[in-house]
């Protein structure tokens, strides 16, 4: 009997059909929301910009927590405080029994130093080691059962409120950056703008991006609704967001809000008349939380993935063969390799000492990243 006659015949149509009484499959969303409620989700953020833009009170204003440390100096006599290295601080969080592991990703601030070429590099690379770390885990014979997600999910992009245009360091590092992970550009400390000076700064902003054909996020997608389509568009229109964090509390008209006071006034974080924070915190957290990480998954990490197979398959001249014994190693693994007979969908992945890292590796390395 062949394999064919085996494969159950698919109509090329389909209809509707109705029950004549209660089935019971309609649970199958509340089966779905309790396993995952159980399960957890995570939720991974990096934050991008140079020292001093308040990157880390941003943070723990949206999640109204206080997460990561600031880097400011409370004194005059404190020495000066900054990032020097990329830091990950983890925290698991829970609203209405929904828990969510959330990974915040520190950045040194770039741009800080005298020579700054190359300087993104280490961001760059930390995002693709992610990816190249859950590739591995997808590779292995005896794989976890649900993989650590430790791949960026989304990019905060912190601009100077100078007023005037993006600078040039800020153009190469968003052209890098949206080629790899979700990025959303915030102009920072916004109120140090007026209400005109902000809305042009935000025009030559949004000018520069498309000269550069810089592709932010949330992208185009014919999977969408009319419903999604608007939502998105509308939240395209007020790229960059115009922010102001504050972990402080300010009193006004007798309730407590958080915000800033100054000598003219008292600076509502809250208050859309004020700065654009209330949309920052629903598209990041109540609208398009799980898009971020479907994204993330189904594009920047895919073609990551297929370049890295390819690659592979490249290396073996194009045909896997189905009896070599060597491992996979792949990049920044030290010994993180398949089964012989491990396979990836229909096919087996091996070849004879493929080795991905740098050439002192091996003589037939393939580079990591591009």
């Amino acid at each position: 009997m062949s394999t064919a006659s085996l494969v159950p015949e698919q109509s090329t149509t389909s209809q509707v059909t109705s029950l004549e009484g209660y089935v019971g499959f309609d649970t199958i969303t509340q089966q779905i929301e309790k396993k995952l409620l159980k399960r957890g989700f995570h939720f991974n953020v990096m934050v991008v910009g140079q020292s001093g833009l308040g990157k880390s009170t941003l943070v723990n204003t949206i999640f109204a927590s206080h997460l990561i440390e600031s880097k400011g100096r409370l004194s005059a006599e404190e020495p000066p405080r900054q990032t020097t290295e990329i830091q990950t601080v983890s925290h698991s969080i829970e609203e209405n029994g929904v828990r969510l592991r959330l990974n915040i990703v520190d950045t040194p601030g770039y741009g800080d130093q005298v020579n700054n070429e190359n300087c993104w590099e280490p961001i760059i690379k930390y995002i693709k080691d992610q990816h190249s770390a859950y590739l591995r885990k997808e590779l292995t014979a005896t794989r976890d059962r649900y993989i650590q997600d430790t791949r960026v999910h989304c990019c905060l992009f912190f601009i100077t409120p100078t007023g005037h245009a993006l600078k040039p360091i800020d153009v190469v590092v968003l052209k890098k950056l949206s080629e790899v992970v979700n990025v959303v550009p915030v102009i920072a400390k916004s109120d140090s703008l007026t209400i005109e000076e902000r809305a042009a700064f935000k025009q030559r902003i949004k000018a520069e991006l498309i000269f550069h054909n810089i592709k932010l996020y949330p992208y185009e997608s014919d999977e969408d609704d009319e419903q999604e389509q608007a939502l998105n568009e509308s939240i395209r229109d007020l790229l960059p967001f115009a922010i102001v964090g504050s972990e402080r509390n300010v009193v006004i008209d007798g309730r407590p809000v958080r915000g800033r006071k100054n000598r003219y006034g008292v600076i509502n974080v809250e208050n859309e008349e004020h700065c654009e924070f209330i949309y920052l915190r629903n598209f990041l957290t109540r609208t398009h939380l799980q898009d971020l990480i479907e994204t993330t998954a189904q594009i920047h990490y895919e073609a990551f993935r297929a370049k890295q197979l390819m690659a592979i398959k490249e290396s073996t001249g194009g045909q896997p063969s189905l009896g070599a014994s060597a491992p996979i190693h792949l990049p920044n693994s030290p010994q993180a390799s398949t089964s012989p007979n491990a396979s990836l969908g229909s096919n087996v992945i091996t070849s004879p000492q493929i080795t991905m890292g740098s050439p002192a590796q091996s003589q037939r390395s393939v580079p990591a990243f591009s």
